[in-house]
């Protein structure tokens, strides 16, 4: 890997397949393991000290920790995360990291394997500098980020950072705020009878559809009660639904899921609450991700909108709410939009890329 071209490290990256195995990744071999050996041996010839860290069976985190001065120096992490979504419908050969109308392709070019390696073209052309530096630097790829934020638990649980930088695709603004996730499941059991005489059955599909209804009817006023600046309200949507086997046969099944993002300060007990209430007969889980708030006068996200980083807030979520939950100043950042994120023909521009590269690199020099 060449790191010192960030167009080209781009391309290796993106030829490496790390896709999150969860659901169907569209390939025979998912995971992290193989960028993660490919990442490791780069940072060690950028001089960090490096450690495969196993957070889930073959899928380590990439920890790397660079040459300092001082023992008493606060920690800056850069993590990005280092898994992809599904290649499932993509329209593009989703390895190629072919270079195209001033455009690189591929899966991850966006999220968030251009922002990963726009940090590391950064890393390698400070390295010198880095021991110098006011702040003692850190590296992380983090596994699992598409789903579950396993990578990012593991690490905030291992280390204690000063400031986090999650790598993603925000423009090169600083998301110092955004909702966070509350994923929930829905499971409908009803008795399967033949479809000429409904009555001596029981349709689970109709106990779903009554209970998604008394859940918004529900729900959603108390998500649009509190408003966030930045952000605005929270917000539910169901995202899928499935149940039944054929169409004469009364449906014994059915399973729904629910998205629902919630702005800084919501209570996610109360929304919970409210849905185990509609949800009569219908059992449910979730699966919760952090919203995260970073103080806008925080000194580096001050130094960040200094060097043209405007602090802004998103509707997504992602890594850096691990940390802050942890009692970490954390932010996103990195070049590109996250509109090409998960799109069945991703991309980022080469211009993009480029500035994202220099803009890590003037600010690591601006920590001199």
């Amino acid at each position: 890997m060449d790191p010192l071209n960030p167009i080209l490290l781009l391309q290796e990256l993106i030829r490496i397949p790390s896709v999150n195995p969860e659901g169907d990744p569209g390939v025979s071999d998912p995971g992290e393991a193989r960028i993660a050996v490919s990442l490791e041996k780069l940072l060690l010839e950028l001089g960090a000290e490096v450690s495969l860290r196993d957070v889930m069976d073959g899928r380590p985190n990439v920890v790397a920790r660079f040459p300092s001065d001082g023992k008493a120096k606060p920690r800056l992490l850069l993590a990005p995360h280092m898994d992809t979504v599904s290649v499932v419908g993509m329209t593009i050969d989703p390895f190629s990291g072919e270079l195209r109308d001033g455009k690189i392709w591929g899966r991850g070019a966006s999220d968030t394997k251009g922002p990963m390696a726009s940090m590391l073209t950064a890393l390698a052309r400070v390295r010198e500098e880095i021991p110098k530096l006011s702040y003692e630097i850190w590296f992380a790829g983090l596994v699992g980020e598409e789903s579950g934020q396993h990578g990012a638990k593991a690490l905030a649980s291992e280390e204690h950072f000063d400031f986090v930088i999650a790598g993603e695709p925000t423009g090169l603004k600083t998301v110092q705020a955004h909702k966070g996730s509350l994923w929930v499941t829905l499971t409908a059991e009803g008795k399967a009878v033949h479809a000429s005489a409904p009555d001596q059955g029981e349709n689970a599909i109709y106990k779903m559809t009554t209970a998604i209804e008394r859940i918004r009817v529900l729900v959603i006023p108390e998500l649009s009660k509190a408003e966030h600046p930045l952000l605005g309200h929270s917000t539910l949507s169901v995202g899928t639904i499935r149940g039944g086997s054929k169409t004469n046969i009364v449906p014994d099944h059915c399973e729904a899921t629910l998205d629902i993002r919630l702005i800084p300060g919501a209570d996610p007990l109360q929304i919970i609450n409210l849905i185990e209430h509609a949800a009569q007969g219908v059992t449910v889980a979730y699966q919760g991700s952090e919203p995260l708030y970073t103080d806008p006068n925080h000194p580096l996200v001050l130094k960040l909108a200094s060097l043209g980083a405007t602090p802004v807030g998103a509707p997504w979520f992602c890594d850096a709410a691990v940390f802050a939950a942890k009692g970490m100043a954390a932010i996103a950042l990195g070049p590109g939009s996250i509109a090409q994120a998960h799109t069945a023909d991703e991309f980022i521009s080469v211009s993009d890329l480029e500035a994202g590269a220099d803009f890590f690199t003037k600010l690591l020099r601006s920590l001199a």
